[in-house]
């Protein structure tokens, strides 16, 4: 796995704060809350979600 970045799209002020890191398969996870674990999407999946959020 690699490492994690932050999103560009959190605020820098602590709040709404994801965290992405990106190879064949994807987690992601609240910078929050680290601790609670991370969420996993196959890396197309992720692609597709990302392009329907920026609407795409």
């Amino acid at each position: 796995m690699s490492e994690y970045h932050k999103s560009s799209y959190s605020d820098g002020t602590g709040g709404n704060c994801v965290e992405v890191s990106e190879g064949p398969t994807t987690h992601f996870r609240d910078t929050q809350n680290r601790d609670r674990g991370h969420l996993d999407a196959p890396a197309p999946e992720w692609a597709a979600l990302v392009a329907a959020v920026r609407g795409q």
